[in-house]
């Protein structure tokens, strides 16, 4: 076989390699790192959960770096381009470090003739690691991919485990009820090492299992707390306080948890990492994350939220109600086959007037006509009306030309939903009728 020489050959190759069956155990890619020697030689910080891992990941990352240090964090999946998925000191990374990593992982994966067989979140998660390993870095940040106990992040042994909140999603490989799923994700836990738990009622799962284990629980309203009022905020923890912060740039009611457990783990890892207030405060000032309750103004304005699941949609339901009085939210939304819609649909129906439902470029999501389908056999509403279409770009386009100026659009669903209406670019939204 030609060995792949571009991101996208490797990429091709990686999909071509999936095996038939996933072994859900980690032996596959830990003899893989093993030949490759990953390791880190300096902090790790893994986050896991069903919400917030990506938010709690970008915090940590801009304050890290407004502290100096060099980060480097793994995030999945990406919105628009790969190379999202690691970002070296706050940029993403460029992708002829990746060929190099992904060679590295190809010659390990077939060394001596003994061939290993990967999936492609672990062969590209192992070049990934590569890169990172070769980056000189001050601390190394990993968003678990799917669950915790068995997800290929968790060959690595974290310095700190934060677990954010948790909720029913993916129940077809992590479980039935949170207390499973809670229990999946406290797997990144390790003995004697904090373990940051900033889901304000955690399943007693993940508490048994941190103690378990022997790691050193910290548990929001017993080990640190968070209190604000409109204009600012505060945390207290173990040893230490802040007062007076300002709101983290990224939007919605939920971000005060997720930045709660963020200072949680850098106190935790204040003898490694220590850090100033003025880097805390200027790491929530500037942090960035597209596709989370992401406000793009315009006329109409365009909100994009990667929401794909009851407890993610609960919250942009909130966060869009917060808004304020908009005559009519026009919704474009893609999903999965596999999403439990129906509650869904009934927590962000009363907030959206017009529906645009779209097929996504992945044999695992659902097609527009079916989201349709569902959405009018339980829409109750007289005043609303939805309709199906090929892709994201076409639906924001129907959702633009039938909106007015003061109207809003919501983008919500998969990153597929939203990735699709990034791709060339943020959209800036004028009514059509604004330049006649």
């Amino acid at each position: 076989m030609e060995t792949p020489i571009t991101l996208a050959d490797w990429l091709a190759h990686c999909e071509r390699l999936h095996p038939t069956a996933i072994d859900m155990g980690l032996e596959r890619v830990r003899t893989v790192a093993q030949r490759m020697a990953i390791r880190f030689d300096c902090p790790v910080i893994t986050v896991a959960g069903t919400n917030g891992k990506g938010s709690t990941c970008a915090m940590l990352e801009s304050i890290l770096g407004q502290a100096g240090y060099r980060t480097g964090l793994f995030t999945s999946p990406h919105l628009v381009h790969f190379e999202e998925r690691l970002r070296l000191l706050g940029q993403s990374v460029d992708a002829a470090n990746l060929v190099a990593g992904f060679a590295a992982v190809e010659r390990a994966r077939t060394q001596n003739g003994e061939v290993v067989s990967l999936s492609y979140f672990e062969f590209s998660m192992l070049a990934i690691f590569d890169v990172m390993m070769r980056s000189g870095l001050d601390v190394v940040i990993l968003e678990v991919g799917l669950g915790g106990r068995l997800d290929s992040t968790n060959i690595i042994d974290t310095d700190c485990a934060i677990i954010t909140s948790i909720d029913l999603d993916h129940m077809e490989l992590l479980g039935s009820d949170r207390e499973s799923i809670g229990r999946e994700k406290a797997g990144i836990m390790r003995t004697g090492r904090p373990a940051i738990v900033s889901d304000p009622m955690p399943p007693q799962s993940v508490l048994d299992y941190a103690l378990e284990v022997g790691a050193d629980l910290w548990k929001v309203g017993r080990d640190f707390n968070v209190a604000g009022d409109p204009q600012q905020w505060g945390w207290a923890g173990r040893g230490r306080r802040y007062s007076g912060l300002a709101y983290p740039a990224l939007r919605g009611a939920n971000q005060l948890v997720n930045a709660g457990g963020v200072l949680a783990a850098l106190t935790a890892l204040r003898d490694r990492l220590p850090i100033t207030a003025q880097a805390v405060r200027n790491g929530f000032a500037f942090v960035e994350l597209p596709g989370r309750f992401q406000i793009i103004p315009g006329q109409p304005t365009l909100v994009l939220d990667v929401a794909h699941n009851p407890h993610s949609v609960a919250a942009l339901a909130a966060n869009l109600d917060a808004m304020g009085f908009f005559p009519t939210t026009h919704a474009v939304f893609g999903a999965m086959a596999d999403k439990d819609l129906a509650p869904m649909l009934a927590k962000v129906s009363p907030m959206l007037d017009r529906w645009y439902f779209t097929d996504l470029p992945t044999p695992r999501a659902a097609r527009g006509v079916d989201l349709l389908e569902q959405w009018q056999a339980q829409n109750t509403r007289k005043d609303t009306s939805g309709a199906a279409f090929a892709d994201p770009m076409q639906a924001l386009q129907a959702a633009i030309d039938a909106a007015d100026p003061t109207d809003r659009i919501v983008v919500f669903g998969s990153f597929y939903t939203v990735g699709g209406v990034l791709a060339q670019g943020v959209p800036r939204l004028f009514a059509k009728h604004l330049n006649s």
